[in-house]
Formats: structure tokens, sequence, C-alpha cells
């Protein structure tokens, strides 16, 4: 899988340093609250997600008659939620702090998959929670753009993403860096199987926080593979 031009000239057109560790992390149901958000959405267009498996499709139904909506429709309301919410996401409890604590040590890039449309929504969103790192608006499964992140650095890379899909990508493309499987919602976590490779599982920001303090030491330096 390559990278699409748009990615391609976001990754282009970061201004990191280098010289230190990098936390490469996703957004939404890691940093702030998506599905809190998509199902107040939900809730205001007549429908409810049922937590039966790790995924949308087939899962987003209607309220009066418990049936799946298209997959047309199910587009509609993601596009209708990602339009009305981007903004206005409440962060995951500790996700600011530990990102901040983090942020002193080392360089961090949020990497997300939401559309590139909606990245200056997401860039203000995370500026009001006062984080101000770069945002890359990735497309499709997240290896090859963390490859691209980690090609060169001599320092500990860590990916944090909730994604099975993205842990799995990422393993294959960057088996040196360290993954951590954040899952907060315990719903939709209980559908995920531990995976091959993941330094850390986790469902909160204290574990991740420590974890990655831990492994490049207080002055930023790797202290292990």
């Amino acid at each position: 899988m390559e990278l699409g031009d748009s990615v391609r000239r976001q990754l282009d057109g970061l201004d990191l340093a280098g010289d230190k560790p990098l936390i490469i992390c996703d957004v939404d149901e890691v940093v702030v609250h998506f599905i809190q958000s998509l199902e107040a959405h939900l809730e205001a267009n007549g429908c409810w997600l049922e937590p039966s498996s790790f995924a949308l499709n087939g899962n987003v139904r209607h309220k009066h008659n418990d049936e799946p909506v298209s997959g047309t429709k199910l587009g509609e309301l993601l596009f209708g939620c990602f339009d009305a919410r981007t903004r206005v996401m409440d962060a995951i409890d500790g996700a600011v702090d530990a990102l901040l604590e983090l942020g002193r040590h080392t360089e961090i890039v949020m990497l997300t998959n939401l559309p590139e449309d909606y990245l200056d929504d997401m860039v203000e969103n995370l500026r009001g929670h006062g984080l101000t790192y770069p945002v890359v608006a990735n497309s499709g499964h997240k290896g090859p753009a963390v490859k691209v992140l980690t090609d060169d650095l001599a320092h500990a890379a860590v990916f944090i993403d909730d994604s099975p899909n993205n842990i799995k990508s990422v393993g294959e493309w960057c088996p040196e860096t360290h993954l951590i499987h954040f899952l907060p919602d315990q719903r939709f976590a209980r559908h995920v199987p531990p995976m091959d490779g993941v330094a850390l599982r986790t469902d909160n920001w204290t574990d991740a926080r420590d974890y990655i303090s831990t492994l490049v030491g207080s002055s930023g330096a790797p202290e292990g593979p």
C-alpha cells in the first residue's frame, strides 16, 4: 500500500527535529470521545449504536424497529456527526495532562483517520484542550505513514491507537515501534482479543503515560527496545 498524495504532502510538511523519542497518537477514542459524540448524534437522529462487535457497519440501528441502517444512511450519519461535533468533542480523562507531560521529553504527532475536510475542525478542538501538536489526516491503514515518520528516527517510537487494524498495520510496517493498544470503552474492547506485538493494552492514560515515561526516561533517551 502506498501513501496517498495528500498524506504524503502532510507528512512532508511536518517540522520535526528528530532529536527526541516520537509519540504517534490517534485522536478519536484515544484523545477525544468519538463514540460518545456519535451516540449523541445518533440519538438526535432516531438511531442508536449496538455494541455487539468492534464495528459500526451493521451496529447502527433505527430506534423505531431496531433494523440496521443502510450503508448510505450510515455514511450520512457519520458525516453529519463530523460536521456537528468534531470541534466540540470532549477529551478522554487524563489524555491532555498525559500528553503535555510526555511532550516535555518527546515529539508528538497526532495521526487520525478523520476525513481531511474536517482536519481544521479537529485541530481547533485539540487546541481548545491545550494540545498544539501537529495533526495529520491519514487515509487507510497507518503503517505506511508511521514508517515515513520513523524511518530515520534514532530514538524510540511509540504508536497509540484503538483500531486493531492500525495496530496490526504498524506492527508489520514498523516492527521496532512500541505499540499501545488503547481501548477505553469496554463495550467494544471485549470483542478484541489480545494482539501479538503489543507492548501495552490499556483503557486509561495513567498506564499509557507511565509506560512511555519509563521507556524514554526523564531525559528523553530510550531505555530499551
